[in-house]
C-alpha cells in the first residue's frame, strides 16, 4: 500500500496555510548546453533551490561527493568545487561552482551526493542524491546504465534530448533494486540560473493550482510522465534512500534525476 511521505503530508499542509503552490525542494547540478560538441570545460552550479517558482534558496554545504561517470570511469570533480553565494528571488543562499572537462565522445553522467539538510520547518533531513547530464557528439554511452548509488531514477529515455509533448518513463532503484510505491514530485525549472550573474533569469512559466506535480512508481519501480514543455525537467523520488535517520531525526533520502526537453523542430533552442 502506498504511504504519504511525512514531507508529502507537511507540505500539504503548508500549502493549506499560504497562498501559491507547496514548494519543492530540488538539488541541482546545472549548466545550461547538454549536448555539445567541442572538448573543454564546462561551468556547472549546484544550488539547493526551488526552480518552478523561483522560491527560497536553501543554503548548501560542502557536497560529500561530486563526480561524473564517462565510458565507466569515475571523474572526480569534488577539487574543481568553490563556494558561490545564489541569489533568488526571495533569498540569498550558499552554492557551488564546478568544472567539467569535457573529453572523448561520448555521455557524462554528474553525480552529487550532498550532505544533508535540516529542514526546520519539517523537523527533517533531506539528501538530494542527483543526476544529471551532458554529452558530446550525441554518441551513447553511459546514460542507460545505473550508477549503483544508494538511490537513483534510472531514466528510459535519453535524458539529453526528450521531445517536449513526449513521455518520460523512468525506474527509482533502491540499493540497485526497484522501488514500488514511491512518490516522484516533478519540477520544471522555470528559471534557469544565470551562469554569469549567479542569480535566476526571468522564469517562462509559473506553477499551477493544486501543488506540487506527482507520480507514484509502479510494482518493478516505473513511472511515466508526459513532458509538456521544452527545458529542463526533474524528478524525485521521496524517501526512496535506505538510509532512514541522521543525528537522531528522520531523513528523506532521495533520488534526483535532471533530463532536458526540446520542441521538435527547434533544434537545440
Amino acid at each position: 500500500m502506498f504511504k504519504i511521505p511525512k514531507r508529502l503530508a507537511v507540505a500539504a499542509v503548508c500549502s493549506l496555510l499560504a497562498s501559491g503552490s507547496a514548494q519543492a525542494h530540488f538539488q541541482l547540478a546545472y549548466t545550461p548546453d547538454v549536448n555539445v560538441s567541442k572538448a573543454g570545460d564546462q561551468t556547472v552550479k549546484l544550488i539547493f533551490w526551488h526552480p518552478f517558482e523561483n522560491g527560497h534558496v536553501m543554503d548548501m554545504a560542502p557536497p560529500r561527493e561530486f563526480y561524473a561517470i564517462h565510458r565507466g570511469e569515475k571523474m572526480d570533480l569534488k577539487s574543481t568545487l568553490s563556494p558561490i553565494v545564489f541569489n533568488g528571488a526571495e533569498n540569498s543562499g550558499k552554492a557551488f561552482e564546478g568544472t567539467l572537462t569535457l573529453k572523448r565522445s561520448g555521455d557524462y553522467v554528474m553525480v552529487v551526493v550532498p550532505e544533508p539538510y535540516y529542514e526546520q520547518s519539517e523537523d527533517i533531513y533531506i539528501q538530494q542524491i542527483t543526476k544529471s547530464y551532458v554529452n558530446r557528439n550525441e554518441i551513447p554511452t553511459d546514460w542507460m546504465e545505473p550508477q549503483g548509488l544508494k538511490t537513483e531514477i534510472l531514466p528510459l529515455n535519453r535524458p539529453t534530448n526528450i521531445v517536449a509533448g513526449s513521455t518520460f518513463t523512468g525506474r527509482v532503484l533502491t540499493d540497485g533494486k526497484p522501488a514500488a510505491g514511491i512518490e516522484i514530485e516533478i519540477e520544471y525549472m522555470a528559471a534557469e540560473p544565470d551562469m554569469a550573474k549567479n542569480a535566476p533569469q526571468q522564469p517562462t512559466a509559473s506553477p499551477m493550482p493544486g501543488g506540487a506535480l506527482v507520480a507514484v512508481s509502479d510494482d518493478n519501480g516505473y513511472f511515466t510522465f508526459g513532458i509538456p514543455k521544452a527545458g529542463f525537467w526533474g524528478f524525485a523520488a521521496l524517501g526512496s534512500g535506505p538510509d532512514t535517520e541522521y543525528e537522531g531525526k528522520e531523513l528523506s533520502q532521495d533520488a534526483v534525476l535532471w533530463v532536458r526537453a526540446y520542441d521538435l523542430g527547434v533544434g537545440t533552442e
